[in-house]
């Protein structure tokens, strides 16, 4: 299997799970990273929300209840450890509009500012690489590429989020996932101290008749 070689700057999967359908409820959050056309390095982390409200719903879906959070530190110190990391990163996230939302609102939370970095959406990759598939969900492409997972476990999809851009990458035989952007007319997002760009799809140009 053929590597995938990364420029300068990290790559990094992440996925966070809620307490409630407040995004700024972040309970736990999972991140894979990129190198070398591998998944090299997987890190997941509870948090402690500052409500500690969670639904009935949810928990249902992650499992994860009040008592599992109540030792663990909430968002910004979590996010902290890995802020080294994320300063100047590519982060993808599968259905970006709401991960990022998330990471978006838990900051708003705390009235902290937003880091800097680039992020891409995988469900859109996929979408334009794989249009072939019934669904884009994140079970499906596990399926598409052989993996099994324990879904809605926030490392476990950061996971397979990582390892879909990778094939998606080694598909389309480009070198990084900012090359499969550019090759498939997918604009990155943006986050920045002072707000954010979305991440979205240039829509092909139509023939004048």
């Amino acid at each position: 299997m053929s590597n995938i070689s990364i420029p300068s700057g990290k790559t990094i999967a992440i996925d966070f799970e809620t307490a409630n359908e407040e995004r700024g409820s972040a309970c736990s959050v999972g991140l894979a990273w990129i190198e070398g056309g591998a998944v090299t390095r997987v890190e997941e982390r509870l948090i402690r929300p500052k409500s500690m409200r969670f639904s009935s719903f949810n928990i249902a879906i992650h499992g994860i209840r009040p008592e599992h959070v109540e030792d663990a530190a909430e968002f910004p110190e979590v996010m902290d450890e890995f802020a080294d990391d994320f300063a100047g990163a590519t982060m993808i996230a599968h259905n970006a509009a709401f991960d990022f939302s998330v990471w978006r609102a838990s900051l708003d939370v705390y009235r902290l500012a937003y880091p800097s970095f680039s992020y891409l959406c995988s469900v859109k990759m996929a979408q334009k690489v794989w249009p072939h598939l019934p669904s884009h969900k994140l079970n499906i492409l596990a399926g598409h590429l052989g993996l099994r997972f324990v879904h809605h476990n926030a490392a476990e999809d950061a996971v397979v989020c990582a390892a879909a851009s990778i094939a998606m990458a080694r598909e389309k035989g480009v070198d990084h996932v900012l090359d499969l952007a550019r090759v498939i007319s997918l604009t990155p997002g943006r986050l920045h101290p002072t707000g954010y760009q979305a991440c979205s799809v240039s829509k092909p140009l139509r023939r004048a008749l």
